[in-house]
């Protein structure tokens, strides 16, 4: 099945939604979220994967094993959508379920071919932090990042050097939460990395 419409098109899903499909991190609204975290798209593609073998060994490797119980379970599946400007591919939207102090934090990225942030959104997230950390001035603070950045940066610990270590807790004292979209942002870019970029030359 295709949709059309003036500006974009859905092209059809490629494999069967996985059993597990109720802990997928799917965008609510595709249709309206695709043009406005990826400006200039005019179609895409939706894909699943799930991470199995050497890759979730990577992943794994990344993000450190002791580090595990801060991360959501990675054996999930996940919801890909590719973007294309025409005939050309783009770059790709991808979400992620990151532990948070009262719940889930969503958080997808727009990324480019190079693997550098376009936008950065949190779809869903509860507590009183949701607002500070879903408003656009902080969003706009991770444009252009990439996982190079990490290279200077420890998500787990907090500390480093660098672009991520300017990005201030826009409420002070409650850590939790703010630490957690860093950790999701991580987990994210280091997916995306083994699963794709990487098996096009590694960009980190």
């Amino acid at each position: 099945m295709t949709r059309t419409w003036p500006r974009l098109a859905i092209a059809p899903v490629l494999l069967t939604l996985p059993a597990a499909a109720a802990i997928t991190c799917d965008l609510n609204s595709p249709a309206t979220d695709v043009p406005r975290l990826f400006p200039g798209a005019t179609r895409f593609k939706t894909t699943y994967f799930s991470v199995t073998g050497p890759d979730l060994q990577k992943v794994l490797r990344r993000l450190g094993e002791p580090n595990r119980p801060l991360y959501e379970p990675l054996e999930v599946p996940y919801t890909l959508y590719e973007i294309f400007k025409g005939d050309a591919r783009a770059g790709y939207i991808h979400g992620i379920n990151q532990k948070g102090q009262f719940g889930v934090i969503q958080v997808f990225l727009a990324l480019d071919l190079q693997g550098r942030v376009i936008t950065f959104y949190i779809q869903k997230m509860t507590g009183p932090l949701a607002p500070k950390l879903r408003d656009p001035a902080f969003a706009g603070q991770f444009t252009a990042l990439s996982l190079r950045d990490f290279r200077t940066f420890d998500p787990v610990l907090g500390k480093g050097t660098g672009r991520l270590a300017k990005i201030r807790n826009p409420v002070p004292g409650m850590d939790t939460d703010f630490f957690g979209v860093l950790r999701g942002l991580y987990k994210n870019l280091v997916l995306m990395d083994a699963c794709f970029y990487s098996h096009a030359g590694d960009p980190a």
